[in-house]
Order: structure tokens, then C-alpha cells, then sequence
């Protein structure tokens, strides 16, 4: 079963971005206009994360967040246009996973929605095919580290190497790249090329013998896991 996401908004023009966005990504999206609502199929049937607005008719995604809260700890996302300090801070005191701020570039939360999924499937440092012999990504400190090494990766690179981590194996093709780890709607194929060169240099200085990732004539890139590891 695909991932599910609720998506509450009672912009529907936003709305209707954020969900074409998520299905393209490979999520199934449903949709609550009002906070009431959300609260009701949040509770009965709890997504696998929610983005939340926070300014919502009938009742405010601050109150949706904190009484989803005392039933289930799925992720949620804020969508907020409140971009003081203290409303981020009160979103994330009562259970918040992350918040964007408005307005928002749709990959920006596409790559959100993933790293907070993947936070959650993550084993902790050391542990599992993420432990110190292997490749580790905090997304909370845009630090990666290869065999406890740290690797010194921009922030776009991180994100491209987030992606292709998130599912070793799978053959991503560009576009779906630029989809998942850009917010930089002039960012062209061509970079991805050159971010992926940097990566592979990169992750060679410290493993040298494995082919971390590979390419597909025609078609993109994929991570491999050494044998051991996969």
C-alpha cells in the first residue's frame, strides 16, 4: 500500500498543487478543507503524515494538531503564513514534526514530506544498514557521514543523496529528481548531472571500491548498497 497523505487546506488552489505534486511523487493524497473535518479522519483513520494549515474554518490546525496528539503520533507537518518565531515554536512544543512557511515551493514540501517519513523509518546512528560501516543522513543537521567519515555535501547534494538513499536500488530518472530534491524551478538535468559527478567523488574518497552510485543509459541514477549492506 502506497504512503497516504492527508492534506488540509481550505485554499483549494493550493491544495490542488500540493496534491498533484504528492501523487507525481508517488503518494496517495485525500483532502480536508476545514480543520473539523481533518480532526475526524485523523482520528478514524490516521494517514501516514498530514500537512496541516494552521489558519483553518471551524477549528485552527493548532487545536487539530494537539488533540490528534493525544490519539496518534503519525507525522504531521504545519503549513503556516505565520512566520513569527513564536507560532513555529508553539507548532512544534505541542507534536509538530516540521513546518513551511508560506509561500511555499511544492518540491520544497514534497522533500519534507519524505525526510520526515524517513526520519521516522530511520534506524538510530550505528545501528542496522545505517551504522557506522555504513552511509548515515541526519536530515535535522544536513550532515551526511560514509563509515562514520563525514562528507562535506552542500545542501543540494545532500537533498540528491537523501533521494537516491531513501530507496537503494530504485532507478530514479532525472526528472523525478528534480522533482524530489530541488526547490529551484531554474535548476536544469544538467545539474543533477554535475551533483551526481560530486557525490560519486565524494563518496570515493572514502570508499574508493564500491560504485555508490550508478548510472542507467537512457534512463537515470540509482544508489547501491555494497553487498554486505544492502
Amino acid at each position: 500500500m502506497n504512503t497516504r497523505v492527508l492534506i488540509v487546506e481550505d485554499d483549494p488552489d493550493i491544495a490542488s498543487v500540493l496534491d498533484d505534486y504528492l501523487r507525481h511523487a508517488g503518494y496517495e493524497t485525500e483532502h480536508a478543507g476545514d480543520g473539523a473535518t481533518a480532526l475526524e479522519r485523523i482520528l478514524a483513520h490516521p494517514p501516514d503524515l498530514t500537512l496541516l494549515d494552521i489558519m483553518l474554518p471551524r477549528m485552527d490546525g493548532l487545536a487539530v494538531l494537539r488533540e490528534a496528539r493525544r490519539r496518534t503520533q503519525r507525522p504531521v507537518i504545519l503549513l503556516t503564513a505565520r512566520i513569527e518565531e513564536v507560532d513555529r515554536l508553539i507548532g512544534l512544543d505541542l507534536g509538530a514534526d516540521d513546518y513551511v512557511c508560506k509561500p511555499f515551493s511544492p518540491r520544497e514540501v514534497v522533500a519534507r514530506v519524505r525526510a520526515v517519513l524517513r526520519r521516522g523509518r530511520q534506524p538510530p546512528v550505528g545501528e542496522g544498514a545505517g551504522g557506522a560501516a555504513g552511509l548515515v543522513l541526519d536530515e535535522s543537521r544536513w550532515q551526511a557521514s560514509l563509515r562514520g567519515e563525514q562528507l562535506a555535501l552542500t545542501r543540494r547534494e545532500f537533498r540528491l543523496l537523501d533521494v537516491l538513499s531513501s530507496k537503494p536500488g530504485r532507478i530514479f530518472s532525472r526528472s523525478q529528481l528534480l522533482d524530489l530534491a530541488y526547490d529551484d524551478a531554474d535548476v536544469t538535468e544538467r545539474a543533477v548531472d554535475s551533483h551526481v559527478k560530486n557525490l560519486r567523488r565524494k563518496l570515493a574518497a572514502v570508499a574508493p571500491e564500491h560504485e555508490w552510485i550508478r548510472s542507467v543509459y537512457g534512463v537515470g541514477f540509482c544508489l547501491e548498497l555494497p553487498a554486505a549492506e544492502a
